[in-house]
């Protein structure tokens, strides 16, 4: 009619244009009753506005609707969805032209970023490495582990009834070098999926006293306590681990009690309620052993393990660790590691003589050689472990005591895991006993010559508690002590 001719013929834009006939058409079709859907309002525009396109009938459906569909979707109604062909071509011609796209270019931004983030804040150098050496003992198992765990339970939280709303805690963990208090915490951050940031106690040194990095007495303390404040910033999934803490001072670790009790702060930071465990390692059997004071606040907040002792109970089993830790060390005993753990055992008490450990009952089928060379190996393997058995004994002992009390010089010499690994890869299934034992006292006395001072004493302990020692040996060790008995400090 004259006004929608009119008003069309006013407007010049295609879009104002379009927008019009769409307009008149709807309204014709709302007054007349048709049910036009808003593609066919389109096509109707299309040809009110270009008459002179070329058109067709359409032979085939223009519309679907799919119905019984489960989910949610804002297209999904009534678990039906109408999917109209031109309309769903325009949106998708448009969602590959632009959201594609754009989408893209933001993951590639993103990770961009992410990338140089964790360049920066050396993301991947947190994230625990267990050494490929490491064993998971049985005295790991039947002990450290549910040590540990227990403790870190106190400070994470635990799943299910036992978990607490309050975390607080510290797991100190105490031994001279080569006991694996590292390794052990690699593997327990490795399988809790948490960071670990490892501080070291010597770059601090005892002239650190705070935990600003502003304040560090040179670059390699600063490095440190910026390592401090990295894993505090993070407060999520993190486990701060200072090692060699007798080498820090007293001052410094007060600064960490407050992080220990309930109210879980550290510099103004609180940690309440997030996945944050706190470790600290050291040697407390150290001749500077007036300088490893830890607080008393400190140590009253802590689960203390030495893994360098005898746990009553567990001879046994920590006998048993210093052989399953040595395995990987030697390329004959290094299979081991990864069979039954039973064998081990079997084979073991094979070595040392036992008639009922039959090789019939091994669960991994061994060729004869293979267990007869197995076999020779571990009954070295068992000889040395004696000797460094005794020796860590003894090194406990000795740095245990006052000097005022000594009867004897101190022993500095160790039996740690890391001697036993030393001396189990220079034994060979083809030597005999003497030259196993040649192999020990190779060790030890390259260990002696070490030591700043006591070289000969600690080598004469050494032979004392072997009960190797010759009549000329016993004289000079009974000359040796008599300062000592006589209540001097030799």
């Amino acid at each position: 009619g004259a006004p929608y001719d009119e008003d069309l013929a006013v407007l010049s834009g295609l879009a104002e244009r379009r927008q019009l006939v769409e307009g008149w058409l709807g309204a014709f079709a709302a007054a007349t009753g048709h049910d036009a859907d808003a593609g066919t309002v389109e096509e109707a525009a299309a040809a009110e506005l270009c008459p002179s396109l070329p058109r067709y009938p359409a032979e085939g459906a223009t519309a679907a609707t799919v119905t019984g569909l489960l989910g949610t979707h804002p297209r999904v109604r009534d678990r039906s969805l109408t999917l109209q062909l031109a309309e769903f071509l325009t949106r998708t011609s448009a969602f590959a032209a632009a959201d594609v796209p754009g989408f893209r270019a933001h993951q590639r931004q993103r990770a961009g970023l992410l990338a140089a983030e964790r360049e920066r804040l050396r993301i991947d150098a947190y994230r625990p490495r267990p050494m490929p050496s490491f064993v998971r003992n049985r005295l790991i198992d039947e002990v450290y582990l549910p040590l540990v765990g227990d403790s870190l339970a106190k400070q994470l939280g635990a799943a299910g009834d036992a978990r607490r709303t309050d975390t607080h805690g510290l797991l100190l963990l105490l031994s001279p070098p080569g006991y694996g208090k590292t390794s052990l915490v690699e593997y327990v951050a490795q399988r809790l999926g948490l960071l670990l940031v490892k501080v070291d106690g010597p770059a601090l040194g005892p002239a650190t006293t705070s935990l600003d990095p502003e304040a560090a007495p040179d670059a390699a303390a600063r490095r440190e306590l910026e390592k401090v404040a990295f894993a505090v910033e993070a407060g999520n999934n993190v486990l701060l681990y200072l090692d060699d803490i007798q080498h820090t001072s007293a001052e410094l670790l007060q600064q960490f009690i407050p992080l220990c009790d309930a109210t879980r702060t550290l510099n103004g930071r609180d940690l309440r309620g997030k996945r944050f465990a706190v470790c600290m390692a050291g040697n407390p059997y150290t001749q500077s052993g007036d300088r490893f004071r830890i607080p008393d606040m400190l140590a009253n907040r802590a689960d203390v393990w030495n893994l360098g002792d005898v746990l009553t109970g567990r001879e046994e089993a920590f006998a048993f660790s210093f052989v399953e830790n040595a395995l990987t060390s030697h390329p004959v005993l290094a299979p081991l590691a990864g069979r039954d753990r039973a064998d081990l055992a079997l084979l073991l008490r094979r070595a040392e003589g036992d008639p009922e450990a039959r090789a019939d009952r091994l669960s991994h089928p061994y060729a004869p050689a293979e267990v007869e060379e197995i076999t020779a190996l571990l009954g070295h393997l068992a000889a040395a472990r004696s000797t460094v058995l005794a020796v860590n004994a003894a090194y406990i002992a000795s740095a245990a005591q006052d000097d005022a009390d000594r009867t004897e010089p101190p022993f500095r010499l160790q039996g740690s895991y890391r001697n036993m690994n030393r001396i189990a890869a220079r034994l060979s299934p083809a030597m005999n006993g003497a030259e196993a034992a040649a192999v020990v006292d190779d060790h030890y006395r390259a260990e002696a010559q070490a030591l700043a001072t006591g070289t000969e004493a600690n080598l004469l302990k050494l032979a004392a508690l072997r009960g190797a020692l010759t009549p000329e040996q016993a004289a000079r060790w009974a000359e040796i002590t008599a300062p000592y008995g006589r209540g001097g400090a030799g």
